[in-house]
């Protein structure tokens, strides 16, 4: 097995096409994701950092440098990336069993695994009175949880969100950040997470990377050291912290620069 980055930016830049020519969105960034950990990432509204999560996923491809997912270069979408985005993603047609199979199904699992992988992750997620319910019957968060369900089925070695939970009533938004915490302690995934809020960032990272303004640029990557094991529902008691407070402290320095 390799011992590379879960994965990794080598000198990555990306520009869009503007009417006016070239819009850089990222510039020079390199980075390495190390297996296991939870990166956040923050900077300011239109910095780059939806689009650096879509070079990682291998959904855009730089024009200059390299996207390497465990040492090999990144050629486009592939289940072991999977992507949360911001407005869950899901078939109105079927129920949140349903949906949470479909990975599964285009994979060609036999009928009984998938059923029994639908099960544990809408369990996972604290689903299993709705797993016969529609999308529509579900509040916001729920239908992020089924979305969530949906793509840890296809047992994807990172998980790449964006701004996940940005969308949802603050309590809604601190008990989705206790169930994502304790998902990425049961199951050991890669997560990186684009966020606007400093607090879910120190609160759920292992790291905080801080973008520039746009093109992005890596203005600090600052590690989480303080732990949270144990506090589930203890959000609001682990932010008062002097340790938490510090760190975010120091985020919110780079990210008013």
């Amino acid at each position: 097995m390799s011992n590379a980055p879960a994965l990794q930016l080598r000198n990555v830049d990306y520009s869009y096409s503007g009417r006016n020519g070239p819009v850089p969105a990222v510039d020079g960034l390199s980075l390495d994701i190390e297996v296991g950990s939870f990166l956040s990432i923050i900077g300011p509204s239109g910095c780059g950092k939806s689009t650096l999560l879509r070079l990682l996923a291998g959904l855009l491809f730089p024009d200059r440098g390299e996207v390497l997912d465990d040492g090999q270069p990144v050629g486009g979408p592939d289940p072991r990336r999977g992507i949360v985005f911001q407005k869950p993603q899901l078939y109105p047609w079927l129920t949140v069993g349903k949906n949470v199979e479909f990975g599964p199904k285009m994979r060609g699992l036999p009928r009984a695994e998938r059923k029994r992988l639908a099960a544990q992750y809408v369990e996972m997620v604290r689903l299993t009175e709705f797993a016969k319910s529609y999308p529509y019957e579900l509040s916001g968060g729920m239908q992020q949880r089924a979305a969530l369900a949906r793509v840890l089925a296809n047992d994807p070695k990172v998980l790449l969100m964006d701004e996940p939970f940005g969308a949802l009533d603050a309590l809604t938004r601190e008990h989705l950040q206790d169930e994502l915490r304790e998902i990425w302690r049961s199951t050991g995934k890669t997560i990186v997470l684009v966020t606007h809020s400093v607090e879910e960032a120190v609160y759920l990272g292992t790291r905080v990377l801080v973008l520039s303004d746009r093109p992005a640029r890596a203005l600090a990557d600052i590690p989480v050291s303080f732990s949270t094991n144990g506090t589930r529902g203890l959000g609001r008691e682990v932010k008062a912290r002097p340790e938490f407070i510090k760190v975010r402290e120091e985020v919110l320095r780079y990210v008013w620069t």
